[in-house]
This record gives C-alpha cells, sequence and structure tokens, in this order.
C-alpha cells in the first residue's frame, strides 16, 4: 500500500478513473448491444433511435481515453452502415 501523500492521492485518482471507465464501458457496451439486437429483429425505428443515443457514447468513450480514435470511428461507421442498410430494404 501506498505511505507517501502523493502515493495515496495517486491511487485515490487511479481507482476513480478506473471505476469510471468500467462504468462508461458497460453503458456503452450495452447501448451497441441495444442496436444489434434491433438490427436483427429488422426493427428499423428501433435501431435508429438505439444508433442515436450509441454515438454520443461512444464518442465519450473516445474523450476517455477508453477507445483510440480510429476504433471509435470505425464502430459508428459500422453501426451506421448496418442501420443504413436495414432501413434500404
Amino acid at each position: 500500500m501506498a505511505t507517501h501523500q502523493s502515493a495515496i492521492k495517486r491511487a485515490k485518482q487511479n481507482e476513480k478513473r478506473r471505476r469510471r471507465n468500467l462504468h462508461i464501458e458497460s453503458t456503452l457496451k450495452t447501448s451497441i448491444k441495444k442496436v444489434r439486437e434491433a438490427i436483427e429483429e429488422k426493427d428499423v425505428e428501433g435501431a435508429k433511435k438505439a444508433l442515436l443515443k450509441a454515438i454520443p457514447l461512444i464518442q465519450k468513450g473516445r474523450s476517455k481515453g477508453i477507445f483510440h480514435k480510429n476504433s471509435s470511428a470505425r464502430k459508428i461507421s459500422r453501426l451506421t452502415k448496418a442501420v443504413n442498410a436495414l432501413s434500404v430494404k
């Protein structure tokens, strides 16, 4: 365990960030799962609504450093492409 004041503070900060990242990541995975479920059920409106909720969460994950910028862009692109393909059919 940390004994110096600065090390104690750093441990507290790391724990706080870990919990925040865990929460954001969990919420993000759930929102992506909802989009994919709506796509599988061929629910166009539900998929669009779920996508509109998922995109800001993915971007938030990027800004918090959970995702690399290209990774978040790829996720958004693939989900959008799948929803658009669903609405064309």
